[in-house]
């Protein structure tokens, strides 16, 4: 066969380079079978640019392939400079595309969530159980809940709410800390630390609306920053259980491969945790113990987590989509 004919058969492999090039110009990922299929394609087309000038083809292929090999090797060895559009493809579909495919991240919500729901319903004023709250938190603690929220001033001022929100950020953290550090516990850990987060917290406001003096001042102080707060505990613990499951499922890899693997993958997790619990934080400071009235401060927490479905379910799937369609490859003649 000529080497113009050869070279004219490969034009299959010169458009997938090409389509992959255009490809990760936007996107710039690529799963691991994709990445071994491009860099097959960039040794061939660069071989196929070593015959074409060597046996002198029109200018215009050895042009074509000059400027291919050259874009492959862009992306190839690409530098790691700051590009506001890679980095605004990553926050807004990449990240909720990874977190919304969690399944430690999903285990955790349904287990908190749904005996968080479970435990306020049995504390409330219907239910079944009527010691169930003193049981599980401790009539001492239930005291103290009502002494807390038995009288209120809302008009910290801006001193007072700069220093209570250094508190509630060391506060908080310390508890993603905690159920982050379960989780380590083979996961199993991180499971407990959950239930138990979820029951206590749901006990606490389940009894806290049979109490008609504290309970105005109670859901006052954390309607505006929970769904912040109780999210961020949600992925603190996703986060543990995804490592320590990570040590029992290596997936044919050794335990600290398989775990630093899981680490890289929980990052962006642990990233939007610390956003998360800052944010918590700072509406904790100055927002909750505002004098701003009870409609203002539920409008919060209804954009909060308005917010939170929006960039972990909507973002979520979308990025999801984006990620399993955006790179098709079709194999080569």
């Amino acid at each position: 066969m000529k080497v113009a004919e050869l070279l004219e058969s490969r034009r299959g492999n010169w458009r997938q380079l090409d389509e992959l090039c255009r490809k990760l110009e936007q996107w710039r990922r690529l799963p691991a079978p994709v990445v071994a299929r491009f860099a097959s394609l960039y040794r061939a087309v660069c071989a196929d640019l070593a015959l074409a000038e060597s046996y002198q083809l029109p200018p215009s292929t050895v042009d074509y392939l000059h400027q291919l090999v050259g874009r492959a090797h862009n992306q190839l060895y690409r530098s790691r400079r700051f590009r506001l559009r890679a980095w605004t493809s990553e926050l807004l579909y990449a990240v909720p595309a990874r977190l919304y495919d969690d399944r430690c991240i999903r285990l955790a919500s349904v287990l908190f969530w749904g005996l968080f729901g479970m435990s306020m319903w049995l504390a409330s004023a219907a239910s079944p159980m009527p010691q169930f709250s003193t049981q599980l938190v401790g009539e001492e603690n239930l005291r103290m809940f009502e002494s807390m929220y038995e009288t209120a001033v809302w008009d910290r001022d801006l001193g007072g709410g700069t220093a209570m929100t250094g508190f509630y950020q060391n506060h908080n953290t310390t508890i993603g800390l905690r159920v982050f550090a379960h989780g380590l516990l083979f996961g199993v850990g991180g499971i407990l630390e959950t239930v138990r987060n979820a029951a206590y917290l749901g006990a606490v406001f389940g009894h806290m609306t049979t109490v008609p003096g504290p309970r105005e001042n109670f859901f006052q102080f954390v309607t505006a920053h929970g769904p912040f707060e109780l999210t961020a505990i949600i992925l603190a613990a996703g986060v543990g259980m995804r490592l320590g499951f990570a040590l029992l499922f290596t997936g044919g890899l050794t335990r600290g491969d398989s775990a630093r693997v899981a680490g890289r993958a929980a990052m962006p997790a642990m990233g939007v945790t610390m956003i998360l619990f800052l944010l918590a934080a700072l509406i904790e400071g100055y927002i909750s113990p505002s004098a701003m009235s009870y409609e203002v401060k539920a409008l919060f927490g209804v954009a909060s987590s308005l917010v939170l479905m929006i960039y972990f379910v909507v973002l979520g799937a979308i990025g999801k989509s984006m990620m399993a369609g955006e790179l098709p490859i079709d194999e080569a003649d």
